[in-house]
């Protein structure tokens, strides 16, 4: 006897017609779970190498503290490593030597960042792997000593050096790097100086009608304040990289 064969419904077209995209909805998620996965362990990488960084920065920054903070020097911990504030005479008026007596405290910054861990990382074993982690991620650890140079809002006298307050603290800055790089003899890579003449102040004197309260915000607008800063950042690339 011949069998008859069961006529197939529109419902069983329907469920032939769309067995694919369950197949590939399952691949989506899969995808989707993966990527998410690697996003949490690559986030979870950097703030491994931000918590490894910032612990040294601690290091450095409760040495300074101890050793350097006086009635004209600050020390204080910023956003991507520390701040050292100089205020006082430390430079000649209208000029961009430096005082001697401050020879001394420019010396002991000098060598307090030369010997400092975040400094001397790539000669430490101990951060092999950490290092190994930032170059996979196609960054490098990039460590500077930036300088800034800020004055307060009187005008220079007419037959002064320089022409203007930012052209006076660009100067001083790069004075106070010259002599801070001679003390830490460490490559001139590391350091910057940058002038910001009486545009940056902390107080504004503007505001201020006693003058004995004005020449005293006066004296606090007037410094220098120097970064040791560490943060991560691309890869300098090379010649090879460059001609792909």
């Amino acid at each position: 006897m011949q069998h008859l064969r069961h006529p197939v419904t529109m419902d069983e077209r329907k469920a032939k017609a769309t067995a694919w995209a369950l197949t590939f909805a399952d691949m989506v998620t899969l995808l989707l779970t993966f990527f998410v996965l690697l996003l949490v362990i690559l986030n979870d990488a950097e703030k491994h190498v931000n918590a490894v960084i910032d612990k040294l920065l601690d290091v450095t920054y409760e040495e300074m503290n101890q050793d350097l903070s006086s009635a004209n020097v600050s020390v204080a911990r910023a956003t991507k490593g520390i701040k050292i504030t100089i205020r006082g005479n430390l430079f000649k008026s209208a000029s961009s030597e430096v005082e001697p007596e401050y020879y001394p405290v420019i010396h002991q910054i000098g060598q307090i960042i030369k010997e400092s861990e975040v400094i001397n990382i790539h000669d430490n074993i101990e951060y092999k792997n950490l290092l190994d982690l930032i170059r996979k991620r196609g960054a490098q650890l990039n460590v500077e000593v930036r300088c800034e140079g800020h004055t307060d809002d009187e005008k220079l006298p007419p037959n002064a050096e320089y022409p203007s307050n930012w052209e006076l603290s660009a100067a001083r800055s790069l004075n106070l790097v010259r002599l801070m790089n001679k003390y830490a003899a460490m490559p001139e890579r590391y350091f910057s100086a940058m002038g910001y003449g009486e545009f940056r102040p902390i107080v504004d004197v503007k505001s201020i009608s006693d003058y004995a309260k004005k020449t005293e915000a006066r004296a606090i607008n007037r410094r220098v304040e120097i970064y040791l800063d560490a943060f991560l950042q691309q890869s300098v690339m090379s010649e090879i990289e460059i001609n792909i």
